[in-house]
C-alpha cells in the first residue's frame, strides 16, 4: 500500500503532493481527522465516489460527509450560506460542527444519496485541512473502516482497508477519537439538530442567538 508519513505539527499542503496526485487520479486517501481516520475522495467525481463506497462496503443510500480547508473553501465550493449557518461556521470552525448545506450541482449525486444536501465541516485536524487545501476543493471524510468494523484511530488500525491497493494512506499518527461532530441544519427559520455530537446543542443555540 502506498503510504506517506507526516508530522501533523509541521505538515504543509506541499508535503501532501503524492496524496493529491492519487486523489486526482480517482483514488481513495485514508487520512487522520479530528476524531478517527477518514477516507477522502474528490466528491465531484462519480467514479471516485463509487470507489470509496466499494472500499468501505458502504450502503449506497448513506450520504458522505465532507471536510474543507477553510470557511472560504467551503463557501467557494458549497455556498452560499444563510446568516445563521455562517455565524456557526465562524464560531466553531475549525472544529467538530458539521453544517447542512445545499448540495452544489457539481457534486456527484451519490455523495448526498439523493437528498440534495451535504454535511460539511472544517476539521481541527491540520493534516485533513492541509490535504483539502492542497487538493483545492472539499473532500469526503467518511470513516476509514469496512462496514461493521470499528473506526481506525491510527494508520495501523486500518487493517485490510489499509492494504487495499486502491487506498493511499497518509499516516499522521494517532487520532483522538471521541464523539462525532454535531450536525446542524441552520438553513431554515429554526435551526435543527440533525445529530448530537461533540458540541452541545445549547451552545449551538446560544451562538445563533448571539
Amino acid at each position: 500500500m502506498p503510504t506517506l508519513v507526516v508530522d501533523p505539527d509541521t505538515c504543509r499542503p506541499a508535503d501532501l503532493a503524492p496524496a493529491v496526485a492519487w486523489l486526482r487520479a480517482g483514488g481513495v486517501v485514508a487520512m487522520p481527522t479530528d476524531t478517527f481516520y477518514g477516507l477522502a475522495v474528490d466528491p465531484r467525481s462519480p467514479a471516485a465516489v463509487a470507489a470509496v463506497f466499494d472500499v468501505k462496503g458502504r450502503d449506497a443510500a448513506a450520504a458522505l460527509p465532507l471536510v474543507g480547508a477553510s470557511l472560504a473553501q467551503v463557501d467557494a465550493h458549497c455556498g452560499p450560506m444563510t446568516a445563521a449557518t455562517r455565524r456557526l461556521a465562524e464560531t466553531y470552525w475549525p472544529g467538530p460542527l458539521s453544517l447542512i448545506l445545499d448540495a452544489p450541482s457539481a457534486m456527484a449525486a451519490a455523495v448526498h444519496a439523493g437528498a440534495r444536501t451535504v454535511a460539511v465541516r472544517v476539521p481541527a485536524q491540520p493534516v485533513a485541512r492541509a490535504l483539502a487545501e492542497a487538493a483545492g476543493h472539499v473532500l469526503t471524510a467518511t470513516s476509514a473502516n469496512r462496514r461493521g468494523a470499528p473506526p481506525a484511530a491510527d494508520a495501523g488500525a486500518l487493517g485490510d482497508l489499509g492494504r487495499d491497493p486502491r487506498v493511499f494512506v497518509v499516516d499522521g499518527g494517532a487520532s483522538p477519537g471521541g464523539p462525532p461532530s454535531t450536525i446542524v441544519d441552520a438553513r431554515g427559520a429554526r435551526p435543527v439538530l440533525v445529530r448530537a455530537g461533540a458540541i452541545a446543542w445549547e451552545r449551538v443555540l446560544e451562538s445563533i442567538r448571539g
